[in-house]
């Protein structure tokens, strides 16, 4: 794996990351001294459900997402993460040392390392750092309960509904005529992310930009052309 720095970089990842805010430029200083730097290409795994690990990993370019296996040998996208953000944290916060999901990049991504011995420096010195940590983790805990709900209880159609309006606040763009989304998942992924097969995704897609809520451009790309109507939609499906 190509190793790089991000010392010299126009924004270093600690300067992206909400967990170090609060440090001052001399701290963040000897946290860049601290951290290993690797770069991924698309579509390699930066760890394995049940592989031991101690890191924490902070994405300073790219796209990663977390998945696990369902009993089923099913694909299971738990979360999609972007610049600036970072997992591996209740490795960082428990003694257990296997993760409980796996991570591969969905671009070429430059990726911050901070082992849990440095992490827990930090976090004894700084205990700021550690009430950001678990503040990241209750927020994923509830996204991950709320999935969990949806795909027990939802129709699959407000479940893709709602994945386009969960995508469109963090991936969208206000363009003349709606938001425009850069989907970071392919057709596959999306269907694995809400729970059915890429040949849902597909009718539901077409349906809704039948009915004017989205336009597809291409497999990579749509616009929200009124999340509004899309909000009253699912409330009304």
């Amino acid at each position: 794996m190509p190793e790089h720095s991000c010392r010299d970089a126009a924004e270093p990842c600690t300067r992206k990351v909400p967990i170090f805010a609060s440090l001052s430029d001399g701290e963040l200083g000897r946290i860049s001294a601290m951290i290993r730097h690797r770069k991924y290409t698309k579509g390699q795994a930066l760890i394995l459900e049940e592989q031991p690990t101690d890191t924490l990993y902070i994405i300073q370019q790219g796209q990663v997402k977390l998945s696990k296996m369902t009993p089923q040998g099913k694909e299971q996208i738990l979360h999609v993460l972007s610049s600036g953000e970072f997992f591996g944290e209740l490795n960082i916060l428990s003694s257990e040392e296997l993760s409980n999901f796996s991570a591969y990049a969905l671009t070429d991504t430059a990726i911050c390392m901070l082992t849990r011995t440095d992490m827990e420096q930090l976090m004894a010195e700084n205990p700021d750092i550690t009430i950001k940590l678990l503040k990241t983790v209750a927020k994923r805990l509830a996204h991950t309960e709320n999935l969990a709900q949806s795909l027990a209880t939802k129709d699959p159609e407000i479940r893709i509904a709602s994945m386009i309006l969960e995508l469109s606040d963090k991936y969208g763009k206000p363009r003349s005529g709606g938001i425009t989304v850069k989907l970071p998942l392919s057709r596959e992924e999306l269907a694995s992310y809400v729970g059915v097969t890429r040949e849902t995704i597909s009718r539901k897609f077409s349906r809704f930009e039948d009915l004017g809520l989205i336009e597809l451009v291409g497999n990579k790309q749509l616009i929200v052309k009124d999340r509004m109507s899309l909000e009253r939609y699912m409330a009304m499906a």
